[in-house]
């Protein structure tokens, strides 16, 4: 379509360029015959572009630039002979008046070969972006998914030892109970891609699916409590994302102490954000802190997550609380979808 547009411009220029000075109504032949010349020595022109544009830059420009002058000597003979014929019968050009026109069509075919490389380079850059935009974003589902499945062997090694350690002990009624919830647990969780995103409400109800397991490990020592405002429970986030913070707290509150511990999960609305809080009133307090500062899953993966999912959109902070114990405090936004999704 560029190449039939632009042609045909030239065309119509140079006729009512002749009209304008009067020439014999021969030059329109003239100018039709230079058009298709011009039109056939640029389709050829592209053909060997094609081919040079993925050579190195300084073959490409060599070469190039000697298939411009080949070209522009063809048109300027051409364009000669024309003359001779069409506009003034009887001319007999010779020697370089063959090539009388060769500085002007060397201009307008290097001007073509200019706007052909100028948007078929334009085109590979975009094709270029639009590869790397894939590739990361290919490479930022494999992130996900590779964190993600970092949980499950992680989370099953801890229960199977609790249900081994139950066998040992011949309770058999608490192992088959927990070895019942924790089927119900992977195939609620399993259910899910790796990169799957989920509302809030349905992390509180795989939350609570976990705790239920947890709970047959320490009854009565463990005692979670969740405050979820209706405003958050449509926000969307990577699933099982918050599973760890609450092995976190089972593991340095729970664990730890005889009476055991409190943990709360709460979210409520801050501005175009949900904050998520993870806090227990465990004994460990500044030692806990320390201690989930380690480089295994746990903390360091959902920061990670959080990172691959939303980028800079997202706050991540750990501290002391008002119980005494460890919070982890997550900001994520309340409306938008991750960036993954």
């Amino acid at each position: 379509m560029l190449q039939s547009a632009g042609w045909t411009g030239y065309f119509v220029l140079r006729t009512l360029s002749g009209i304008a000075n009067a020439v014999p109504a021969m030059f329109v032949v003239h100018t039709l015959l230079l058009t298709a010349t011009g039109y056939s020595l640029t389709l050829l022109l592209g053909s060997l572009y094609r081919r040079l544009i993925v050579m190195r830059a300084l073959y490409t420009v060599i070469l190039s630039l000697a298939a411009v002058v080949v070209a522009s000597a063809a048109f300027s003979i051409i364009e000669t002979w024309s003359h001779a014929t069409f506009v003034k019968p009887g001319a007999s050009p010779v020697g370089v008046q063959w090539f009388g026109a060769i500085l002007l069509n060397f201009a307008l075919l290097a001007a073509w070969s200019a706007l052909y490389y100028g948007i078929n380079y334009y085109l590979l850059l975009e094709e270029e972006i639009d590869q790397r935009a894939r590739l990361e974003s290919q490479a930022s589902i494999a992130q996900l998914a590779m964190l993600r499945y970092q949980l499950n062997p992680h989370f099953l090694f801890n229960t199977l030892n609790s249900i081994s350690t139950l066998v040992l002990l011949k309770q058999t009624e608490r192992a088959n109970a927990m070895l019942a919830r924790l089927s119900s647990f992977l195939r609620y969780t399993l259910a899910n891609e790796p990169t799957a995103q989920v509302t809030l409400a349905q992390e509180v109800e795989t939350l609570k699916l976990y705790l239920e397991i947890e709970k047959m490990r320490f009854e009565d020592r463990l005692r979670p409590h969740f405050r979820i405002e209706a405003q958050t429970i449509g926000a969307r986030l990577p699933s099982l994302l918050l599973q760890p913070l609450i092995e976190n707290a089972i593991k340095y509150a729970v664990t730890p102490s005889e009476t055991g511990a409190d943990i709360w999960i709460t979210a409520i609305p801050h501005g175009d954000y949900v904050r998520i809080e993870v806090a227990d009133n465990g004994a460990g307090g500044q030692d806990a802190l320390v201690a989930t500062q380690s480089t295994g899953v746990g903390l360091a993966n959902t920061r990670d997550r959080l990172a691959q999912a939303y980028g800079e959109r997202h706050r991540f902070a750990t501290g002391k609380n008002e119980h005494g114990g460890f919070s982890v405090t997550v900001e994520i936004p309340l409306d938008a979808r991750p960036l993954t999704g």
